[in-house]
């Protein structure tokens, strides 16, 4: 009797629950969010030029702290402070949306630990905005439909697609980007999440990304041993392999250290800044359509106000924390939420466990340092398919609803002009300042405030597809 109340209690938010059935249950959540919690990083620093030589040790803290933050926003995610907090079973972490507005920042700002400052503070300032606009979450509710909300996620996962073939051929500045050795590599580590994630069930086709990046740790290593780990360039300059791992730097990791506050200086700049906060609105949205999928597939029902609200204000405020630490902005896990979907397992306790276990995590500097020395090939192996799956996650939102030509002109307009405008370098080059630093470099800003203007302007009326082009044949 006492393991069926158990069982029982697994699918109740509130229910107390067996520490013996709640840690692996948490644990499970991590393992499907883990690599993806600590991969905006990776590339945002290495686009920053910190991921290695004097600010090794940077990067591993960083990588630490992220840990330490993802748990702790998560906990506040579940059992609320006052307004903040929706009390709802999502696991929050660094998010993969930013990566495209980040790497125009650092193109505009010239990289360097002025650029990472930089993003730190438009986080900072784009994380309060995001939570002031949690306040005001229902009246602001009708300009984010699926057709909106589906074609911003989409131009996210459009703008990843290249960030993630440039990790896949080894890092787009190593010397050996694009070898046999590190196309191979990344390619294993593909198979092996492909492996896991369909051909086995529960907690390994939920850990499969993490698996795969482990096994790719392995070949890497077993490479470094029967094959050359340096070069020799064009010019005579002999390098080391872009794969090739580096254990002294995880050697030379301590066991327990305090994540430290603001390890980088934080910088306000309206280059970073501008940007950044029309992409925090973007990701306000992005929250409502996590927190109605988890509490819709877990829940059975559909959120309150009070939820989506509370959810969206921490957002925004786990963000501006998470950067006083150095770390990208945090939200929810859309990983998680499928995970939620697919077992009904709903209960805080339990989900707590894993934001318990991020947290130790982010006291062992060796765990980050470990993720630090991840060749670009292996993490590439999962990010081609972590990144695309976005591009299709606002395919099923545009689709969530039928189709018409209202509907279709929304996105093509937003996808074409939007979007192209921005991912076009050179294309804004005479406009003013200020309107290059919004459209330029990233193609998700542009799309979005595209995307909001025609859901506002256009009739609301919408010829169905079929009748559309019964139309236009006549």
């Amino acid at each position: 009797m006492k393991e069926v109340k158990l069982e029982e209690a697994a699918y109740q938010f509130e229910a107390k629950m067996s520490l013996r059935q709640a840690i692996p249950l948490g644990l499970q959540h991590v393992c499907a969010m883990f690599v993806g919690n600590l991969t905006p990083l990776l590339i945002i620093t290495s686009a920053c030029g910190i991921a290695g030589g004097e600010f090794a040790d940077l990067q591993v803290t960083l990588l630490q702290s992220a840990m330490f933050v993802a748990g702790i926003v998560t906990l506040v995610q579940l059992f609320t402070i006052g307004p903040v907090g929706g009390a709802v079973p999502i696991i929050m972490g660094t998010s993969s949306g930013f990566i495209g507005v980040f790497n125009s920042v650092v193109g505009t700002m010239g990289g360097g630990v002025l650029a990472y400052g930089a993003i730190m503070g438009a986080s900072i300032i784009g994380g309060i905005f995001e939570s002031v606009l949690g306040f005001f979450l229902k009246p602001l509710r009708r300009f984010f439909p699926p057709v909106v909300t589906g074609t911003v996620v989409l131009s996210i996962g459009l703008s990843l697609i290249s960030v993630g073939i440039n990790s896949f051929g080894g890092g787009n500045k190593a010397k050996d980007f694009g070898s046999v050795e590190n196309l191979l590599l990344a390619l294993f580590v593909l198979v092996v999440i492909l492996f896991f994630k369909h051909w086995t069930t529960g907690f390994l086709s939920s850990s499969a990304i993490l698996i795969g990046i482990l096994a790719g740790y392995v070949v890497a290593f077993i490479m470094g041993l029967v094959l050359p780990t340096t070069g020799v360039t064009a010019d005579g300059v002999e390098f080391t392999k872009a794969w090739v791992l580096n254990w002294s730097k995880v050697a030379q990791a301590s066991w327990f250290a305090v994540p430290k506050l603001m390890p980088v200086k934080i910088v306000f700049d309206m280059r970073a800044i501008m940007p950044v906060m029309i992409m925090f609105v973007v990701t306000a949205v992005e929250t409502v359509g996590d927190i109605s999928g988890v509490m819709e597939g877990g829940m059975n029902r559909e959120p309150t106000d009070k939820e989506l609200s509370g959810g969206v204000i921490c957002d925004g405020l786990g963000s501006a924390f998470a950067a006083l630490f150095g770390v990208l902005p945090n939200t929810s896990f859309s990983q998680n939420v499928g995970l939620v979907s697919l077992t009904k397992v709903v209960n805080r306790f339990a989900i707590s466990m894993g934001a318990i276990f991020l947290i130790l995590c982010g006291f062992c500097p060796k765990i980050g340092a470990l993720m630090s020395i991840m060749p670009q090939s292996v993490l590439g192996g999962a990010a081609v398919m972590m990144f695309a799956s976005i591009l299709i996650s606002g395919i099923q939102l545009i689709t969530k609803h039928p189709i018409g030509s209202r509907e279709i002109t929304i996105i093509s307009v937003a996808i074409g002009l939007g979007y192209g405008l921005g991912a076009t370098t050179g294309a804004t080059a005479h406009l003013p300042y200020y309107v290059q630093l919004i459209f330029g470099g990233s193609g998700i800003v542009p799309c979005s405030l595209a995307a909001i203007i025609l859901n506002i302007v256009l009739p609301k009326e919408s010829k169905p597809v079929r009748e559309m082009w019964e139309l236009e044949d006549k």
